[in-house]
Formats: structure tokens, C-alpha cells, sequence
């Protein structure tokens, strides 16, 4: 007993060491993806993200999700640790798509509420304590890691500010969609590395065990299935992107293969290799869909975090539904329909409440003088590339 109690422990806390690893990775990402003149308030926005979040959910979070702190199979405070390194990452999914027009201390704002409420909230009603669950909402739907309960939860939130604080300044003249470049292709090739390096923790660990065969074999295939969804994602957004385009673009490639890895995030446990490349795949491709498809509604999205983490959260919960339904234990599509709808009115409406009035008292949206300008220097007080002439 005392073997496997340490066994998980430890596979616990090696998890938690990838996930937060995924915290430089977001910030490498949407470092690159940015201009010049705004990296240093992406980078300041991810740190206070990691720090705010995660305070916020172990002084508050952490109980509402969850109730009581304790563990039968691990140590309580590696499962606890476990749960608070999931939080950030459902805000890290709005900051990217906010970049270099939100301000730095309304964001915080949102991000202690998120962290303390929001989330909390919409893991009780899915993986937590129930007691919500089960006198409000009836959810009976399969998320092993969390397509919808993190990704859609984050997509939902950013969709919510993106409407509020509008696009940034110039995007969008007259009927033209002005192509903004990312600043740093080798950052953001580094930053989504460590992202799907980070997913092995994030999924395998979510598994909860390894400290039987059965266990071990889980988390393995667990593992395999991820990064083959990851690999399947690239590739299809890759040969897609070039089908479509005569061009290689490392940009859609890399968020094609981060949006296969979100979408196999709901049931990795449950599906063959196949059914892995085929839900990987086509992740990939919707990403490269939306991508145009939220601009052409004016939904202006720097880093893509709409069309990976929201389109592919959704796509990966129900793909749960149709490769692996499985009625006598529940998983129907019609289970993770719901699933899906229920979490997105419930955090798209909050969220939306929550980010209107905290634009009312301070407004989310940095100047256009500031914009113009660039963050760094009306957030952070401080460039990240002080030797380069800022771009505008």
C-alpha cells in the first residue's frame, strides 16, 4: 500500500514539473506571435498569471472545486499541486488572444476571479466535489484532462473579452485584414515544443495512477495517443496549409499540431492509435479554418488561441462521444453535447459579466496612443529589445 501511495506521488509531482514547464512554453509562444514592442507585457501578463492564478486557487479555488484537501492514493499535497498547475492554463489561453491591446492590472483582475470562481466552478460541476453538480447542473460527460473543462473554459473566456475590448488598433481598415507578422519564429517554434512536452504530463498525469500494471499501461497509451494526435495535427495542417496555399507556414503548422493535442485531451485513455491520428488530424485542419474564419468576423486573435483551444475543445469532448460512446457507461454524444454546452453558457455568461464590469471601472483596453506606442513601455516601463527601433 505505502509502495503505491509513493509510486503515485511521485508521478504526481513529475507531472506537475511538465505542466508548469508549460508555463514558459505559453510565454514563448505569444512572445514570438507579438510585436517587438509588446513582448515584455506578454511575458510580465504569463508570470503574473502563473503567480495570481495559482494563489487565488489555493486560497479559494482549490476548496470550491473540490471540497475537503485529501487523498486516498497519493499525497494529498501532490494532488492539490497537481490540480493548482491545471489553473493557469485556462488564463493563459485568454492572454495570448488579447495580446498588445489589454493593460496589465484589469487582466490581473480577471485572472484572481477566474482563478478563485470561475474555474473552480466549472471543474466542481465536472471532475470536482459535486455539491454544484448536483443541485444545479447534470453533467455526466467524459474529459479525462480537459478539452472542455480548461480549453473551451479558457476559449470561452477569451471569446467574452475579445467582443468586449474590440480588436487592436489598425487590424482592421475598411473591408482589408491587416496581416500583422509574428516578431520571433525561433520563440514561437520553442514555445510550442515545450507546450507538447508539457501535454505529457498534462494528460498522462491526469490518468490519476501508475502503481498497477493496468495503471501503468493506461498512462503509456495515454502518452502514445497524445503525441500521435500532436504529430497527426502538425501534418495535417502542414500539408493542408500548403494544398491551400503553396506554402509551409511553421506558424499553422505548430497550432495545428497544438490543436490535435487539444482535441485528444478529452479521451486519450479510451481510443486506438487510429482513432488518435484521425481526431489529431483533423484538429489540425479546423485550426487552419478558423483561423480566417474568426477574422473575417472581425475577432481579432494574435497567437490563434480561438481556433486552437476553443474549436479543438469542443471538437475533442465530442469526439469522445462518437470513437468511444460507449451507452451503458454513459459516453454518448449526447452526454458530451451537453457537457460542452452547459460549461460554455455558464463561463461565457459569467465571464462576460465579470469582464464588462471590470471594464467599466478600469478599462481593459491600452490606448491607441499606447498601443501605437507599444506596451512595454506604458505597462512594463521596460522593452525587450530597447536596441531595436519599435515597430508599428
Amino acid at each position: 500500500m505505502d509502495t503505491a501511495y509513493v509510486i503515485n506521488t511521485f508521478f504526481a509531482l513529475f507531472s506537475i514539473t511538465l505542466i508548469i514547464l508549460m508555463v514558459p512554453g505559453f510565454a514563448m509562444l505569444e512572445a514570438g506571435l507579438v510585436r517587438t514592442k509588446n513582448v515584455s507585457s506578454v511575458l510580465t501578463v504569463n508570470v503574473m498569471i502563473y503567480a495570481v492564478a495559482s494563489m487565488a486557487f489555493i486560497l479559494i479555488g482549490y476548496s470550491l472545486a473540490f471540497g475537503e484537501l485529501q487523498n486516498e492514493t497519493m499525497s494529498k499535497w501532490a494532488f492539490f499541486m497537481f490540480q493548482m498547475a491545471f489553473v493557469g492554463k485556462a488564463i493563459n489561453i485568454m492572454s495570448g488572444g488579447v495580446g498588445e491591446r489589454a493593460k496589465l492590472f484589469p487582466l490581473t483582475l480577471f485572472t484572481i476571479i477566474m482563478g478563485a470562481l470561475i474555474y473552480p466552478t466549472a471543474v466542481n460541476i465536472s471532475w470536482g466535489s459535486d455539491w454544484i453538480k448536483d443541485t444545479v447542473f447534470d453533467l455526466n460527460f467524459v474529459d479525462l484532462a480537459g478539452s472542455t473543462v480548461i480549453h473551451s473554459t479558457g476559449g470561452w473566456a477569451l471569446l467574452a473579452a475579445i467582443l468586449i475590448i474590440g480588436p487592436r488598433k489598425g487590424r482592421y481598415v475598411g473591408d482589408q485584414i491587416r496581416v500583422i507578422p509574428a516578431s520571433n519564429i525561433p520563440l514561437v517554434v520553442l514555445g510550442a515544443m515545450l507546450l507538447w512536452i508539457g501535454w505529457f504530463g498534462f494528460n498522462g498525469g491526469s490518468v490519476g495512477s501508475i502503481a498497477t500494471k493496468e495503471a501503468a499501461d493506461s498512462v503509456a497509451l495515454t502518452i502514445f495517443n497524445t503525441n500521435a494526435a500532436g504529430l497527426a495535427g502538425a501534418l495535417s495542417a502542414g500539408i493542408f496549409i500548403y494544398i491551400r496555399y503553396r506554402l509551409f507556414d511553421i506558424t499553422m503548422i505548430l497550432n495545428g499540431a497544438l490543436g490535435g493535442l487539444v482535441a485528444i485531451t478529452a479521451g486519450p485513455h479510451l481510443y486506438s492509435v487510429t482513432d488518435s491520428i484521425l481526431i489529431g488530424g483533423i484538429g489540425g485542419i479546423l485550426v487552419v479554418l478558423a483561423i480566417p474564419l474568426f477574422d473575417r468576423f472581425r475577432i481579432d486573435d494574435p497567437v490563434g488561441a480561438l481556433s486552437v483551444h476553443l474549436v479543438n475543445g469542443i471538437w475533442g469532448t465530442l469526439a469522445v462521444g462518437i470513437f468511444a460512446a460507449d451507452p451503458a457507461k454513459g459516453i454518448t454524444i449526447i452526454n458530451q453535447l451537453k457537457g460542452v454546452g452547459e460549461i460554455a453558457v455558464f463561463v461565457f455568461t459569467v465571464s462576460s459579466i465579470v469582464i464588462y464590469t471590470i471594464n467599466k471601472m478600469v478599462p481593459f483596453r491600452a490606448t491607441d496612443e499606447d498601443q501605437l506606442q507599444g506596451l512595454d513601455v506604458s505597462e512594463c516601463g521596460l522593452e525587450a529589445y530597447p536596441e531595436f527601433k519599435r515597430a508599428i
